[in-house]
C-alpha cells in the first residue's frame, strides 16, 4: 500500500574544515539535536535514457535498508518542499523460489558469476545522454515575438501542467481532476483558435485526443460538481420539508457513482493510449507544424483569433435567445457556453501579447460562461433528481423533498436565462473589441 509524506528539507555543506555545528537548541521551536549514528543504506536511482524525470527534479528509487525501504517517488512541491510517495518492496524472495523450482526441473542452474554489474558497465554502459537543446519556438519577425512564439509558449505551458497534475490526480487530491481537465482543454481550444498559425491536419487529431481524456476526467470531476449542487441543495431547505432518509440516499448514491468513475480515471491514466497522447504532444512541440503566419507579429494575428471566437459565440447566443424556453433553448445554451469557453481561453492565451485589453475581454467571457455554465449545471442537476425520486418512490420513500429541489433548480435555469440578455450586453461592447485591434 503506498504512502505519501512531505518532505520540508533544507541542505548545508561545511565551506572548510574548521566549521562545527551550532548549538541549535537556542533557536526558538528547537528542543533537542540528535545524533541517530551512521545507517547504511542502498539505493537504485532510476531514470529514462533523455533524463526526463532529472529535468521535472523528479526523483524515483529503490532503497533497501533503514526503517524505510521500498520504492520512492519524490516531486518538487515548492522550494525546500517535495512530496514523497512510498510503496513498500515486493515479495521478490517468495516469487523467486517458486520461479527457481521451474528453472531447475527446466535443466538451469545459478550462475557461478557474482556479478555481473562490472561486466554489463564496461561492455554496454553508455555514456551520460545530454539534456536535449529547447529548440527556438518560431523565426523573430525584427526581433519582436512572432505569432509562433507566442503560442507555442502558450502550448508548453498548459502541456506542462496536464503533466504536473497526473500525480496530484493519481493521488485523488483535492481540485486536481477539475485542473487537469482545464489544461486539456486549454491545450485543445489553443488548436482550434490558432489554426492560423498551426496546421490543423496536424492537430486536430491530438485535440480528438485530447477531447477523449477530458471527457473521461469528466466522469469524476462532474459527479463531484453534481454532489455538491445537490448537497448544498438540500442544505438549504428549512428541515421539515426534508421528507425520509434524503441524505444517506444522495451518499450512497454518490458514493456508488463516484467509485466508479474513480477506478475509470485511474484506468485512464494507466492506459497506453494516454501515454501516447503524451509522448505525440511532446513531438509536436518539438516540431511544430508553424503556417506561414506564425512569423507574422503576434499582434497581427493573435487579436483576429479572439475575435473569430468571439463572433462564433456571438452567433450561439443570438440562437439561443431567439429560442423559447424547453430541450431547445437548453442544447443551445449549452452549445453557446462551449462557445463562451473556447473565446475565453483564446483571450486568457492573448494576455502575455494584448495586455489589459485581453483580460478585460477574458473576463467578459467568462461571465457568459459562468451564466451559462450555471444554467447546464441545473440541466443535468434536473436529470439526477428525477432519477433520486425514482429509486425513493420504488424504495417505499418519500419522493415529495426530490421533486421539491427538481422545481428548485427549474426555477434556478429560469433565473440563469433572464439574466443572459444583460451579462451578454455588457461582454459584446464594440468598445472591447477594438481595444483588442488597438
Amino acid at each position: 500500500m503506498a504512502e505519501t509524506k512531505r518532505e520540508i528539507e533544507r541542505k548545508y555543506e561545511a565551506t572548510g574544515d574548521d566549521v562545527r555545528l551550532p548549538d541549535l537548541t537556542k533557536v526558538t521551536g528547537v528542543a533537542s539535536v540528535a545524533d541517530k549514528g551512521v545507517a547504511e543504506l542502498d539505493a537504485v536511482y532510476y531514470d529514462t535514457r533523455d533524463l526526463r524525470l532529472a529535468a521535472d527534479s523528479l526523483t524515483l528509487r529503490r532503497r533497501t535498508g533503514g526503517d524505510d525501504a521500498g520504492w520512492h517517488l519524490k516531486f518538487p512541491v515548492a522550494t525546500g518542499i517535495r512530496d514523497e510517495i512510498r510503496a513498500p518492496l515486493s515479495p521478490a524472495a517468495a516469487v523467486l523460489d517458486l520461479v527457481e523450482k521451474r528453472l531447475r526441473k527446466a535443466g538451469l542452474r545459478p550462475s557461478r558469476s557474482a556479478s555481473k554489474l562490472a561486466r554489463a558497465m564496461a561492455e554496454t554502459a553508455p555514456a551520460v545522454p545530454d539534456l536535449p537543446e529547447p529548440k527556438p519556438a518560431a523565426v523573430r519577425a525584427e526581433g519582436k515575438a512572432t505569432a509562433g512564439d507566442h503560442v507555442l509558449d502558450y502550448l508548453r505551458a498548459q502541456r506542462d501542467a496536464l503533466v504536473d497534475l497526473d500525480p496530484a490526480v493519481r493521488r485523488d487530491l483535492p481540485d486536481s481532476v477539475h485542473q487537469m481537465r482545464v489544461a486539456t482543454r486549454r491545450l485543445r481550444s489553443a488548436f482550434k483558435s490558432y489554426g492560423k498559425v498551426l496546421d490543423r491536419t496536424v492537430t486536430d487529431p491530438v485535440g480528438e485526443e485530447l477531447k477523449w481524456l477530458a471527457g473521461e476526467l469528466g466522469v469524476d470531476r462532474d459527479q463531484e460538481v453534481l454532489t455538491e449542487r445537490l448537497q448544498s441543495r438540500i442544505a438549504a431547505l428549512p428541515r421539515p420539508l426534508v421528507l425520509g432518509p434524503v441524505r444517506g440516499r444522495l451518499r450512497i448514491w454518490s458514493v456508488a457513482r463516484r467509485s466508479g468513475s474513480r477506478r475509470k480515471t485511474i484506468a485512464v491514466l494507466d492506459s497506453k493510449r494516454y501515454l501516447v497522447l503524451l509522448d505525440t504532444l511532446d513531438a509536436l512541440l518539438e516540431g511544430p507544424p508553424l503556417r506561414p503566419a506564425a512569423r507574422r507579429p503576434v499582434t497581427e494575428v493573435v487579436p483576429k483569433a479572439v475575435l473569430k471566437d468571439y463572433d462564433r459565440l456571438a452567433g450561439r447566443i443570438a440562437h439561443a435567445l431567439e429560442l423559447d424556453p424547453g430541450e431547445p433553448r437548453d442544447l443551445a445554451m449549452h452549445e453557446a457556453r462551449k462557445a463562451a469557453k473556447r473565446a475565453r481561453y483564446a483571450a486568457e492565451a492573448a494576455r502575455p501579447a494584448l495586455g489589459a485589453p485581453a483580460k478585460r475581454f477574458a473576463q467578459r467571457m467568462k461571465a457568459v460562461q459562468t451564466v451559462l455554465g450555471d444554467h447546464q449545471d441545473s440541466v443535468v442537476a434536473r436529470e439526477a433528481l428525477r432519477g433520486l425520486a425514482v429509486q425513493a418512490h420504488l424504495a417505499g420513500e418519500s419522493a415529495f423533498t426530490w421533486g421539491l429541489l427538481y422545481g428548485r433548480e427549474v426555477a434556478a435555469a429560469a433565473d440563469r436565462e433572464r439574466e443572459l440578455p444583460e451579462v451578454w450586453r455588457k461582454a459584446s461592447r464594440p468598445k472591447l473589441r477594438e481595444r483588442l485591434r488597438a
